[in-house]
């Protein structure tokens, strides 16, 4: 049984609840704000993914699944702080709990994604009861991005974006106990295989 504390505050913002978690619009009142330090490149949300949504994992498709919305790839990078990154559960899913200070800074890769794909990915990833979606710092390692503006070129050659990712606070307490990753890969030494949704009991 996951834990999910009706009160427990966001990290980052002692002041923030769970139903205070980003929607997919927020992105566009906060570019409204000209927070130019926001995680957006014009109407275009930037997401950070470590899982199964990376290029060459079982979920990829569904970032270059035009149906879904729009995804395009900016770069490659790791988290500023260190995440635990766990393989669990039945399916063998990687889960980054959100526990800043423990594990390893967690690589992945950087997309600016439009609202429909924000939307779409909110509800793969069960967001807000099996992942929630935060804003993080991350450490740009190697930098694709394009066409994203003054402001996007800026944050690219700081060398640190931010970005939404799919961490967890709801989680078992034994999961804390798994080991940890620095770097996602279903076919890696660790034997734990994703297991597809189609492929579930």
């Amino acid at each position: 049984m996951r834990r999910r504390p009706p009160n427990k505050s966001v990290p980052g913002d002692p002041n923030a609840r769970y139903s205070d978690l980003p929607s997919p619009l927020s992105k566009l009142e906060e570019a409204q704000k000209g927070n130019s330090s926001a995680a957006f490149a014009g109407t275009m949300a930037r997401v950070f993914v470590y899982g199964t949504l990376k290029k060459g994992q079982p979920n990829y498709k569904h970032m270059i699944n035009t149906a879904k919305g729009l995804a395009k790839f900016q770069g490659r990078g790791r988290t500023v702080e260190k995440y635990p990154l766990v393989i669990a559960g039945k399916y063998n899913i990687p889960y980054m709990l959100n526990i800043p200070g423990t594990g390893h800074h967690v690589a992945g890769e950087i997309y600016s994604v439009d609202d429909q794909m924000l939307q779409f990915l909110d509800e793969f990833e069960g967001c807000p009861d099996m992942y929630q979606r935060t804003l993080m710092r991350i450490e740009v390692v190697e930098w694709e991005g394009k066409g994203g503006g003054a402001g996007e070129a800026r944050a690219a050659a700081d060398g640190v974006v931010e970005c939404f990712v799919y961490s967890t606070m709801t989680y078992p307490p034994e999961w804390v106990g798994l080991p940890y990753h620095d770097s996602y890969d279903s076919s890696g030494k660790h034997g734990l295989s994703y297991v597809l949704r189609e492929s579930r009991d």
